[in-house]
């Protein structure tokens, strides 16, 4: 006879590659914009996307599409995790999704930043556009630092219902838990400091790369998904 179907252990999969199908198109961005387009001075980096607007539209395009993935990634850790903990399971769902209309919002000055290239090759107001364009660029960065407050809120109710769950690795959680705290470092340290270069998330983010390939590869076994039992010691 073949083995039944185990539900939760598709979930699991479906949220581990979700995670790490998100962490591509994201990277691609962080590497085009930090890498390729955002030079030391305005002058720089009105050259850089100049001479590569495609690929600049491309690394926005990746950026939402990473923010869209992300939605259909935290409802399925929802259902993973519902029956662990259901009202810490749907704090988790809104403080992930609160991030998403932050970041897509926020696009809108790095839609900017092509509208004034281009009115400066209209106007020849080079100048005045590359000290607009390096605004829009410094508004973009508080607005990514911004949506780092929820990156950072929703592990911690992730982090506590993997390390309770019983079916997921207790150091997983405790991982996840330390990665919430390094989106919250950075977003103080942008905010007290703006000239601070001191990224903590990349020591910090190895919980969020083994997590999902945890859940990928290994799946979960349904009888471990069950509620935990009450301190009366009556299941719930």
């Amino acid at each position: 006879m073949p083995e039944p179907r185990n539900p939760a252990a598709g979930t699991a999969r479906l949220a581990g590659a979700l995670y790490l199908l998100m962490m591509p198109f994201a990277a691609f961005t962080l590497y085009v914009r930090y890498s390729k387009m955002i030079g030391s001075d305005p002058a720089t980096t009105a050259s850089n996307i100049l001479a590569a607007p495609g690929l600049y539209r491309a690394a926005i395009i990746t950026w939402l599409t990473s923010q869209v993935i992300s939605v259909f990634l935290v409802v399925q850790l929802y259902r993973l995790l519902k029956p662990v903990d259901a009202t810490l399971a749907l704090t988790m769902l809104a403080l992930a999704l609160i991030g998403v209309p932050i970041v897509f919002a926020n696009e809108s000055h790095s839609f900017a930043v092509l509208l004034l290239l281009t009115d400066s090759l209209v106007s020849a107001s080079v100048e005045q556009s590359a000290a607009d364009l390096m605004l829009q660029l410094q508004l973009h960065e508080r607005g990514i630092a911004l949506a780092q407050i929820f990156w950072g809120l929703w592990l911690f109710p992730l982090g506590w219902l993997v390390f309770s769950s019983g079916f997921i690795p207790r150091w997983l959680g405790i991982l996840l838990l330390i990665a919430g705290f390094g989106y919250l470092f950075d977003f103080f340290s942008a905010a007290m400091n703006p000239a601070s270069t001191l990224k903590l998330t990349q020591f910090t983010f190895i919980g969020e790369l083994l997590f999902p390939l945890w859940l990928l590869i290994k799946g979960v076994k349904e009888e471990g998904r069950v509620a935990p039992p009450s301190p009366s010691g009556t299941p719930t």
